[in-house]
C-alpha cells in the first residue's frame, strides 16, 4: 500500500497547487532549497556554498558511460570558475547562441534548446534569473527556474563544475570566462539525477522545460503544404525551433554527410529570410549547430559564391562569422536534407494561424499503476478500460473552420514524468499514446462515470495520437464536431507504471474533467435478527464450534473459516490470517467483547456467502482467483464505488505479485471497506461528506483497522 507519508505528501502538493504554488511567479523550491536563504547563510559565514543535495562527485556524473569506472570520468576534477579563469563572468555581453558549445555529453538536444532560448531575452531571464554574478555578493551559489510537468521549480546549484585537464568537461561558452550555460546544464542534470541522464533526447523536451509551452513535431518528408509559412510565423511568435536528420542505423549516429551536416544530431533554427537572388526571391533559413563548429558547406554556406549575387546591404546583414556553428542554407535544401522539425509554442496560441488567439488550457495529473490503472492500448480489450479517462465537452465551433465542416479544434499533449531518473536503475521512456472516443448521445450530459469494457468493445475511436512512441511527450492537433469526447491516455503494453501529465488546449471555451467514480458505498441496513430467526442446524453448528462460552474468538474464527474454505476446491486461497479475522470481529462485534456471539456470527456468515457468490460471478476464467481488474467490477457489485487512487491502494494491498486476488483477500478488502465506511458515517451524522474527529478517535480508527 502507498505509505502514509507518500499519501500525505501528495495531499500537501495538491493543496499548494490550489494556492498557486508552481506558477512562474511562485516557483516551487526544488528539494525545499531556498536560494536567498542559503546564499545569505554563506555570505554571513564567509563560506562558499556546497550543495548537499547534489554533491560534486562520481554519482553526479553518471552510472554507466559516465560511471565511476568509466575511462571518460578518470581524472575528472570538480572546480569552481575562479579556479579555472582569473575573472569569471556569469554572462558576457548578453547571453547569445555562441555561449553554448557541446562537451563530452550527448545532450545536443538540450543545448539546441538553450541556444534557441537566447533569441528571446524575456524568456531567457525567466529561466536564468537576473542579478547573478561572480562579483557582487558571490557565494558559490546560483539558481535557475525550469518547468517540470505542469509546475515551475527553482533549482539551486553550487558552482563546482566537472573538469578534465583544466577545461570544462561538458557544455562551455566560446567565451572561456563565461559560465551561465554550464551552470544551467548542471541545474538540469540535478533535476534528472545526474549528467548522464541527459544523454540523448528530443529538443522539444528542452524547449518545453524552458517555457512551459506545447510542442509539435513535423516530418519533413511528409510536410504540410505551408511549411515555410509555419516556420516563419513560429519565429515571429518567438517559438523555439529545432531540427534533425534521422539515422538509419547505429553507425549513422553523428555521421557527417559530405556537405558537413551531422546525422542524429539536434540543431536549432534561428531565422528565416527572403532575399533577392538573381532577380528572384530566394527563401533562406538559418541553422545553428550546438557544437559551435562543423557547418553546412553547400549553397549559401559561409563564403559561398551565392552571397556575391544579392544586395550588398542584405549580404552585410546576413553573413555570419566563419565557423561559429551557425550557417544559412536555402529552404529547398533544408527540406531536402533535414528529416524532422520540432516547434515549441511559448504559449498555447493558435499554432498555424496568421493571427494569435489564446487557447484555453487544462492540465491533469494521472498515474498508470500495474493492476489498477495501467491497461495498455486498445490491442488489450480486457484491460484497456481501466486506464484513466478524461472527458472533453466541446461547446463552440471554431471561428475560422477553414472548410465547410463545422468543427472544434483542440490539442492533446500526453507527457510521462521523471523517466530520465529511472535510467540509473535500468528504466527509460515508455511507449505512450492516446485515443479519443465520442460519448454516445444517450450518455451525454450524464454523471462522470468511468466507462467500462463494453463501451470500448462497441465503439471505435474518433481520433488518436499519430503513433505510440517512446518519447517523453506525444501530442496531436485534432478537429471534431461539437460534442462530448473521452481521451484515454495509455502505455502501449499493459502493466507499465508511470506518472503522467495530460494537457488539453481548446480553441474555444470547453469543459474538461477526469472521469472518475464518485466514492460511495451502498451499505445495506444492518440485519435485525434474533436468535429465534436462526435455524436449528446453524445453532447446532455454532454450538459445536464455539464451545462452552458460546462465543467465537479471533483464533476460533480463523480455524472455522479456513476449514470451510478448504472444502471449496474451486477457490485458490492461502487462508485467512489472524489480522483478517480480527478485522471481521471488529466489524461485527456490537457488545465490545472482542468475540462473536450467535447472532453476530450468523450475520457475518451471511455476508461471506453473499461475497462468495459475487467472487464466483467475476472469476470469469474460473481460475479460482480474480484478476485485479475483475476485482474492480466485483467491488462495484458488492456496493462499493472507488476512484482511481483508491483502486491503486486496494490493488497494492490485496493483489499478489501476479495481480491476482484470491477469495480470502477479497473478503478482507470488503470487510475493511465496510468498516471504514460505517465508521465515517457514524462520524458524519449529517451526511455532509466531511467527518471531524479528535486525536483519540483517529488513533482508535487507525489502530483497530
Amino acid at each position: 500500500m502507498m505509505p502514509f507519508g507518500g499519501m500525505a505528501a501528495r495531499l500537501q502538493r495538491d493543496r499548494l497547487r490550489a494556492e498557486g504554488v508552481g506558477q512562474h511567479n511562485n516557483a516551487i523550491k526544488y528539494l525545499n532549497q531556498d536560494y536567498e536563504a542559503l546564499k545569505q547563510e554563506c555570505i554571513e559565514s564567509g563560506t562558499l556554498f556546497r550543495d548537499p543535495q547534489f554533491p560534486a562527485g562520481p554519482s553526479a556524473l553518471g552510472f554507466k558511460e559516465l560511471g565511476p569506472h568509466s575511462s571518460k570520468t578518470r581524472g575528472v576534477e570538480w572546480k569552481r570558475p575562479s579556479e579555472l579563469v582569473d575573472d569569471p563572468q556569469f554572462i558576457v555581453g548578453g547571453a547569445t547562441r555562441t555561449d553554448i558549445c557541446q562537451g563530452a555529453l550527448g545532450d545536443c538536444w538540450l543545448l539546441a534548446a538553450i541556444g534557441s532560448l537566447t533569441l528571446n531575452e524575456e524568456l531567457l531571464h525567466r529561466v536564468v534569473p537576473h542579478g547573478q554574478s561572480f562579483q557582487e555578493d558571490y557565494a558559490g551559489i546560483f539558481h535557475f527556474q525550469i518547468w517540470q510537468f505542469g509546475e515551475w521549480v527553482d533549482v539551486v546549484v553550487d558552482d563546482q563544475l566537472p573538469t578534465k585537464d583544466g577545461e570544462l568537461l561538458f557544455v562551455h561558452s566560446a567565451e572561456c570566462t563565461e559560465f551561465w550555460s554550464a551552470l544551467l546544464e548542471k541545474a538540469y542534470a540535478k533535476l534528472n539525477g545526474c549528467y548522464e541522464a541527459l544523454s540523448g533526447g528530443s529538443t522539444t523536451e528542452g524547449f518545453e522545460d524552458f517555457t512551459g509551452g506545447v510542442a509539435e513535431m513535423y516530418d519533413l518528408k511528409r510536410p504540410p503544404r505551408n511549411m515555410g509559412h509555419i516556420i516563419r510565423k513560429a519565429l515571429e511568435r518567438g517559438s523555439l525551433l529545432g531540427c534533425s536528420i534521422d539515422i538509419t542505423s547505429a553507425f549513422d549516429m553523428e555521421a557527417v554527410t559530405f556537405k558537413k551536416l551531422v546525422k542524429g544530431h539536434a540543431y536549432s533554427v534561428t531565422a528565416f529570410r527572403d532575399v533577392n537572388y538573381r532577380g528572384q526571391q530566394e527563401q533562406l533559413i538559418r541553422i545553428r549547430n550546438p557544437w559551435g563548429q562543423v557547418e553546412w558547406t553547400g549553397a549559401w554556406s559561409d563564403g559561398s559564391s551565392e552571397w556575391n549575387n544579392i544586395d550588398p546591404g542584405d549580404r552585410e546583414e546576413l553573413q555570419l562569422k566563419m565557423e561559429d556553428g551557425e550557417f544559412w542554407m536555402s529552404f529547398r535544401d533544408f527540406m531536402r536534407e533535414f528529416s524532422r522539425l520540432e516547434i515549441c509554442n511559448l504559449t498555447p496560441d493558435a499554432l498555424t494561424k496568421d493571427e494569435l488567439s489564446r487557447w484555453h488550457t487544462q492540465v491533469f495529473e494521472g498515474t498508470w499503476r500495474r493492476g489498477s490503472t495501467a491497461g495498455g492500448c486498445r490491442n488489450h480489450p480486457a484491460t484497456f478500460w481501466i486506464n484513466p479517462q478524461f472527458k472533453i465537452k466541446l461547446l463552440e465551433e471554431d471561428d475560422d473552420p477553414g472548410d465547410d465542416e463545422v468543427a472544434c479544434s483542440f490539442l492533446v499533449a500526453l507527457m510521462q514524468k521523471h523517466r530520465r531518473r529511472e535510467r540509473r536503475v535500468g528504466g527509460d521512456m515508455h511507449t505512450i499514446g492516446f485515443a479519443v472516443y465520442e460519448v454516445p448521445e444517450e450518455a451525454q450530459g450524464s454523471q462522470n462515470v468511468h466507462l467500462k469494457k463494453d463501451f470500448f468493445l462497441r465503439n471505435q475511436s474518433r481520433a488518436r495520437s499519430e503513433t505510440f512512441i517512446n518519447l517523453r511527450e506525444v501530442s496531436n492537433q485534432i478537429r471534431l464536431p461539437p460534442g462530448e469526447y473521452i481521451v484515454v491516455p495509455s502505455t502501449f503494453e499493459p502493466h507499465k507504471e508511470a506518472d503522467f501529465v495530460l494537457r488539453v488546449f481548446t480553441e474555444k471555451q470547453s469543459d474538461t474533467a477526469e472521469l472518475d467514480e464518485e466514492i460511495s458505498a451502498d451499505l445495506a441496513d444492518e440485519e435485525e435478527i434474533t436468535e429465534d430467526d436462526i435455524e436449528d442446524g446453524f445453532k447446532n453448528m455454532f454450538q459445536q464450534l464455539a464451545g462452552e462460552d458460546m462465543e467465537i474468538s479471533v483464533f476460533e474464527l480463523r480455524t472455522i473459516l479456513n476449514r470451510v474454505i478448504a472444502r471449496h476446491k474451486d477457490l485458490k486461497t492461502d487462508g485467512f490470517s489472524l489480522d483478517s479475522c480480527r478485522n471481521m470481529v471488529n466489524l461485527m462485534d456490537k457488545d465490545g467483547s472482542a468475540r462473536l456471539g450467535l447472532v453476530e456470527f450468523q450475520i457475518l456468515w451471511n455476508k461471506i456467502r453473499s461475497w462468495l457468490t459475487i467472487f464466483r460471478q467475476h472469476d470469469l476464467d474460473k481460475s479460482g482467483t480474480m484478476s485485479s481488474y475483475e476485482m474492480r467490477m466485483a467491488l462495484e457489485s458488492a456496493g462499493f464505488k472507488l476512484n482511481n487512487k483508491l483502486h491503486q491502494v486496494v490493488v497494492a494491498r490485496y493483489a499478489d505479485a501476479d495481480m491476482g486476488v484470491d477469495f480470502d483477500n477479497f473478503v478482507c478488502c470488503l470487510v475493511k471497506l465496510e468498516a471504514m465506511f460505517r465508521f465515517f458515517r457514524s462520524m458524519d451524522a449529517e451526511g455532509t461528506g466531511t467527518a471531524v474527529m479528535n486525536l483519540s478517535e483517529w488513533l482508535l480508527l487507525t489502530m483497530c483497522g
